[in-house]
């Protein structure tokens, strides 16, 4: 195990998959900082349903 230092940056990516069917993975970049985790990414986070 290795603890998270500030200036460490690493991704969050979880994610789901349907066989034969669909998935979805969501990813986040993180950076660590003094004060905690900063997540860099700022995309919606609604569910879109694309027909």
């Amino acid at each position: 195990m290795q603890l998270l230092e500030p200036g460490m940056a690493f991704t969050v990516e979880p994610g789901i998959y349907l066989m034969g069917r669909n998935g979805v993975r969501i990813e986040d970049n993180v950076v660590i900082t003094i004060k905690g985790a900063d997540v860099l990414s700022d995309l919606p986070r609604e569910m879109q349903v694309l027909s």
